[in-house]
């Protein structure tokens, strides 16, 4: 005990120790943090971290003007903190307040990352207690944007960042994470961040704002979350001639030396958290989406968020439409406007919860599925200029370049939308799914920052 006490004295922080040995004589609790013995007179989350000065500084355990008159004696805080002891609930208020006052969406992204950067606790209360209001400033739509800016408004890193530079290194850079209970990585390489491009490093913001999702609506333990980066340059111009920009000033690295730095990540993360951990592949391009998904698919836990995340929650509502209309998932024909991740994906689960329910081969569910990307209907003609992604949805077909004249050649009873192209779902195209359908069932366009 005294020697631990003498670590927490110089600031070490023994969080990281097996989380069933506990200082003071504490139990776990539910949350895998140790909870306090009486005799100790502290807050749960207090027990085994530094204190004083490195206490304050230190986001996930500081509590601000909330530490009572026992913890500031416990912890060494006299003196470094006015007098006053504000509850949290009256800190949140107070934050609320400020937050409001602010008039651009990204004043407010910047104030609630820098309540993040100080006290995690505090983030995350505010962040739940008003989760329809808060939800669209540290998320999209205004994460798009901080991403744009992340540069001009870094201050302080979040996350773990794994360039070029660390190739042959990848696993001891991640072994300089502080938190060693990881379960949940979500990873970019930021070269399709939204529907806004390649912003290379920048793309940061994505995964942080991804995981405060799952510790605000999932309950996941922030400690048990890591956001990483993947930087192999980026082919934005403006970006590489921005002299705050703050990742690699290089052409984005392809074919074998992206994939190897891939692989080197992957085979890291497995041997310093184990099998169990989650990778969440988020915005990368197509290409690459889907090459390692299916590549990793079978020796990792993974899933990519825009081709299976999105795709479950579709298919959750169509299958709730059904029980409206009646009848089997099978008993449909589908058209997407859209052939992307989130297009490709949505298709896929549609087509295997076809073949499930109804035993027909998968290639043949699939022939009741159609797509539109860009250049129009994807059919068989076009195969040899399609992406591999998009090459089981090539139908013979004779070429359609509207969305209008497809849904008159199809005659779909399932109109999908998963393109950002506005305008495109018109009135004549909502008349054409009525007068093919007594109750049609529509999706307007699930993703508006989504390119086709």
């Amino acid at each position: 005990m005294e020697s631990t006490l003498k670590e927490m004295r110089v600031g070490a922080s023994v969080l990281d120790m097996d989380p069933k040995s506990t200082v003071g004589g504490g139990v776990e609790d539910v949350y895998g943090e140790d909870r306090a013995t009486e005799d100790l007179l502290v807050t749960p989350w207090t027990i085994s971290v530094a204190s004083g000065y490195t206490l304050l500084r230190d986001p996930q355990h500081n509590k601000g003007l909330a530490f009572t008159e026992k913890e500031r004696d416990a912890h060494y805080l006299r003196g470094l903190l006015p007098p006053a002891i504000i509850s949290q609930q009256l800190q949140e208020k107070k934050l609320l307040k400020t937050i409001r006052q602010y008039q651009l969406p990204l004043q407010k992204y910047s104030a609630m990352m820098e309540l993040e950067e100080r006290n995690e606790r505090l983030f995350y209360k505010l962040l739940i207690d008003n989760v329809e209001e808060l939800l669209p400033v540290v998320y999209t739509p205004t994460v798009g944007e901080a991403c744009q800016k992340y540069g001009s408004i870094f201050k302080r890193p979040q996350g773990l960042y794994i360039s070029l530079k660390e190739k042959g290194k990848v696993l001891d850079v991640l072994k300089n994470w502080p938190r060693k209970s990881v379960q949940v990585i979500v990873v970019t390489d930021g070269e399709r961040i939204l529907g806004l491009g390649d912003l290379g490093c920048q793309g940061m913001g994505i995964p942080v704002g991804k995981l405060a999702l799952y510790t605000a609506l999932g309950g996941i333990r922030p400690s048990a979350c890591l956001p990483v980066t993947i930087d192999v340059g980026t082919n934005n111009e403006e970006l590489l001639n921005d002299e705050f920009y703050i990742g690699l000033k290089q052409r984005r690295a392809t074919g074998q030396e992206y994939y190897e730095l891939l692989h080197e990540f992957m085979r890291a993360v497995k041997q310093n958290y184990g099998e169990k951990v989650l990778i969440q592949f988020e915005d990368f391009a197509n290409h690459n989406a889907f090459e390692l998904l299916a590549k990793y698919g079978t020796t990792h836990l993974v899933f990519n968020d825009d081709i299976q995340g999105t795709a479950s929650v579709v298919l959750a509502g169509l299958l709730s439409a059904l029980k409206l209309l009646g009848g089997n998932i099978a008993d449909h024909t589908f058209l997407f406007l859209g052939a992307g991740e989130a297009g490709t994906g949505i298709a896929e689960l549609i087509a295997l919860e076809m073949s499930r329910q109804s035993k027909v081969p998968l290639e043949e569910t699939r022939k009741m599925i159609w797509l539109m990307d860009s250049k129009g209907l994807i059919v068989s003609s076009r195969k040899d200029s399609l992406q591999q992604f998009k090459k089981p949805w090539a139908h013979e077909h004779e070429p359609v370049k509207g969305l209008l004249d497809a849904v008159k050649a199809v005659k779909p009873t399932v109109l999908i939308g998963t393109s950002g192209v506005g305008k495109t779902f018109t009135k004549e195209v909502i008349e054409a799914m009525v007068f093919y359908n007594e109750k049609p069932i529509i999706y307007g366009p699930l993703q508006p920052n989504l390119t086709l």
